[in-house]
């Protein structure tokens, strides 16, 4: 069977794998076998379309965090976010929530009472953004920006709101650590959109429709990797197409992964996996409106 080669400036494509995080089930482009990150994006989990009958929901327990910021990112749905900093947030389609873990979070994600009174659907994704070394440390913190706070780019049949990071001359209001870009970007049939040529590491997840690169087609579901330094514009197909930009800067040196954990050193990671072990509250403790249950460990 042949293979049709990637089209100039794509280095790589990612079909993401389903993973089941407690009776719900997301699809995983971030990390990907031969590509860990994009620019600092170490993870990214597309969660949904899914829909729930009355009564259900996500619950996703307080669990830790550590060497990351975690950007939640809605198109439909809502999560009520608890953390051990005392926040308590309700997130909605085009806002975003942004939880710096630095030297130690916990948080925990569910359905509200409200949603779950009737049927209800739920479709985002959420991503991790691993620390510079320098960052690694510092203080866990948390922000909401709703959806009017964010700057939105509109051209020829393009609508793009800039979640993170800056982008085409507009800059997000979160406090970031390093160079990234993250792009809500709608494409009427025919629109076409140039990936932003003043960063490094650029990726696009197709997250409805189809786009084209060179005359190539890529559907949803798919994340392309593009060379760093080429010129790069795609176009909607003849149904247009919903995207996820994102990239920036090369990381300051590779990252190790275990569980909910980040860090530039296996050191760091044993260390927290032995405090949460332990039930150090010091360095681990639970949202104070949401203590009653966590994740354990894994084994």
């Amino acid at each position: 069977m042949s293979v049709n080669p990637l089209p100039a400036g794509v280095e790589t494509v990612i079909v993401p794998r389903a993973r089941d995080i407690g009776g719900f089930e997301v699809r995983r482009a971030l990390p990907a076998p031969g590509r860990r990150m994009v620019g600092p994006f170490i993870f990214f989990d597309q969660m949904g379309p899914a829909e729930f009958l009355t009564g259900k929901g996500v619950d996703v327990r307080p669990h830790p965090h550590i060497g990351l910021a975690t950007v939640t990112y809605l198109y439909r749905g809502e999560f009520h976010h608890r953390d051990s900093l005392g926040s308590d947030q309700v997130i909605l389609p085009g806002a975003v929530n942004w939880m710096v873990a630095g030297r130690g979070v916990t948080h925990s994600e569910r359905t509200s009472a409200a949603t779950r009174a009737g049927p209800h659907d739920l479709f985002g994704v959420q991503t991790w953004v691993a620390l510079p070394a320098s960052a690694e440390d510092v203080a866990p913190s948390f922000e909401h920006h709703g959806r009017e706070a964010l700057p939105v780019i509109e051209a020829d049949g393009v609508r793009a709101r800039l979640i993170l990071g800056s982008a085409y001359g507009e800059r997000a209001p979160a406090a970031i650590f390093s160079q990234t870009f993250y792009v809500d970007a709608a494409l009427s049939p025919g629109a076409r959109l140039p990936l932003p040529d003043d960063h490094e590491d650029r990726g696009i997840y197709v997250v409805e429709g189809e786009i084209t690169v060179a005359g190539q087609a890529f559907e949803a579901g798919r994340m392309l990797v593009f060379r760093p330094g080429d010129r790069i514009t795609v176009g909607a197909g003849p149904a247009g197409a919903r995207l996820l930009l994102l990239g920036g800067a090369t990381l300051d040196g590779p990252r190790y992964i275990w569980w909910n954990f980040v860090a530039s050193s296996q050191e760091r990671i044993e260390a927290a996996k032995e405090a949460w072990r332990r039930e150090d509250r010091q360095r681990f403790a639970l949202p104070p409106n949401d203590a009653a249950e966590f994740i354990p460990a894994p084994v």
